[in-house]
């Protein structure tokens, strides 16, 4: 008996003793890629977090994808560091099966920098020493010291530039081709409380070959040197104070990153945030983009008085109150309609705006009934036609939908079916309807359906870029070198036939979706036949 009792106890504390070891490794890993993390400077807009291990490189060897994501040259400066310096047999050991980090962050010259940053497992000075010494190695190394911080300069002869290494203490090194980074990365010290980054669970992350990690408010500082002025593409998002934790789901033809984007309440709301009250709801819009749709945000709400109510409450912290009273009451003053209560009870469950690649700009609203709106909207306009009118008041749409509808000051507008829409020209207003008479419609090309079958079917909002048709309007935006970048390189977004950019409202935070898909070889879009 007294054998048996002793037996037990020693399993159950072997037992014990596994299961403390495996959740302090847990622990441990959770708290290292946190303290890595940490250490990286405020203003990087995007993380990409990868394994450096062999089965990583396997898979994706031969393939473009990733190369397309990040373009040709810091694709061939990623490799070179790769090849010449993580897998030197000198230094292998240290960063093998060691979680990379790269930040992506704007410089004060108008360039886009990258940030690598990664522990190890134990520091390998002797090694980079010893490295230094050695000869042919395509690499010429020499010491860097940053104040009190060490590191190496390292000159690749085949790139004919310097890679700026640094020892940032607690095992973590840093690493840029930019000094003004490396600096910025060397006096960095984050604030105790302050999270710049939300990471995935640690069992999740250690499932996930690749995660991406968004700041939404520092992709503004981000598009701002990627483009000429301020474009409006993916303008809603820059604006979210949020931060997201994306894992990558692998396919042979398409980027997938799936994850949560959590709202940071302690900051001011923006216009998004009104959705994180509502229910995903199946989209339907997107079967009526036209072909030439460049880009697109179409939102989605399933409670109508729940999200007016938001909205109006985020008007009036915006400081807008005053004036959307005096707007409805001179409405209701020439009109004598109460445009508010009447326009929302008609409103559907969901409306969005697109451009085109002639840079039409369409708003397009699903109503419950299109023949009982039509009174009330040709009270409010000026009919210049049967069909189309011109409000007019000012601002009316911006008012009664939010921000999504600013570019509408006067508009024109024409109910089709139950969907009203509005456009800056009557021009612009008969093209649409062509393009919906005729049922030229995105939804109606080969080239869609493949891109349609990556996207989850319900949201709250959707943001939609199609690359051929977005071409003239990235020429025109985006900075010349970024452009021709974007143009001639063999690897480049151009080589993606569409992006997008999904929310589904989940817990008053953001379930999240993106994905691009690859051309296909031949990616000219054919009509199918209705």
């Amino acid at each position: 008996m007294k054998r048996l009792i002793a037996i037990t106890l020693i399993l159950i504390a072997a037992v014990a003793w596994v299961t403390v070891k495996y959740f302090n490794s847990l622990g441990t890993a959770g708290m290292h890629a946190g303290n890595v993390i940490r250490t990286i400077p405020d203003n990087a807009a995007l993380v990409f977090e990868f394994t450096n291990e062999n089965s990583l490189y396997d898979i994706y060897k031969g393939n473009t994808l990733l190369g397309n994501l990040v373009g040709e040259e810091k694709l061939i400066d990623l490799d070179t560091i790769k090849n010449r310096l993580i897998n030197n047999p000198a230094l292998n050991k240290a960063f093998d099966n060691r979680n990379i980090f790269i930040s992506i962050h704007p410089a004060k010259d108008g360039e886009v920098r990258m940030l690598l940053t990664t522990s190890v497992k134990d520091v390998p000075l002797r090694a980079f020493e010893e490295l230094a010494k050695q000869r042919n190695t395509g690499m010429l190394i020499t010491p860097l010291r940053i104040g009190e911080k060490s590191g190496y300069n390292i000159y690749f002869q085949s790139l004919r530039k310097r890679l700026y290494l640094l020892y940032s203490g607690n095992n973590v090194f840093s690493a840029s081709f930019s000094k003004e980074l490396i600096n910025d990365a060397a006096n960095y010290k984050p604030q105790r409380e302050q999270h710049v980054f939300m990471l995935l669970p640690d069992q999740q992350n250690a499932n996930s070959l690749i995660n991406l990690y968004v700041n939404y408010q520092h992709l503004d500082p981000l598009f701002g040197q990627l483009f000429k002025e301020n474009t409006d593409i993916f303008k809603p998002f820059r604006m979210l104070p949020a931060l997201a934790a994306l894992n990558i789901n692998f396919k042979n033809n398409a980027v997938m990153f799936t994850g949560y984007t959590n709202i940071e309440t302690n900051k001011p709301g923006s216009y998004l945030n009104i959705f994180a009250n509502q229910q995903p709801i199946v989209n339907n819009l997107k079967d009526i983009y036209p072909s030439t749709t460049a880009y697109a945000i179409d939102m989605a709400i399933s409670n109508s008085p729940q999200f007016f109510a938001d909205l109006s409450t985020f008007q009036q912290k915006a400081g807008l109150q005053k004036e959307k009273n005096a707007l409805l009451a001179k409405v209701k003053q020439e009109t004598g309609i109460n445009i508010k209560p009447e326009f929302e009870k008609l409103v559907s469950n969901e409306f969005g705006v697109v451009i085109t690649r002639f840079q039409e700009r369409f708003a397009i609203i699903s109503v419950k009934n299109g023949s009982l709106l039509r009174p009330f909207m040709t009270n409010i306009s000026t009919m210049v036609t049967d069909d189309i009118g011109q409000f007019k008041f000012q601002k009316l749409p911006y008012f009664l939908l939010g921000d999504a509808f600013s570019a509408f000051r006067r508009p024109y507008f024409r109910i089709i079916d139950n969907y009203l829409i509005l456009a800056n020209s009557q021009t612009e207003l008969t093209s649409y309807a062509d393009t919906y008479l005729n049922r030229k419609f995105l939804s109606k090309t080969n080239s869609y359906l493949p891109f349609d079958d990556l996207l989850a079917e319900r949201s709250n909002i959707s943001f939609f870029l199609h690359f051929k048709n977005a071409q003239q309007i990235l020429k025109q935006s985006l900075k010349d070198d970024f452009y021709l970048s974007y143009k001639d390189n063999d690897l480049s977004w151009r080589n993606f036939y569409a992006a997008s950019f999904q929310f589904g409202a989940t817990d008053k935070n953001f379930y999240t979706n993106f994905c691009l898909l690859k051309n296909t070889p031949d990616s000219t879009a054919s009509s199918k036949n209705d």
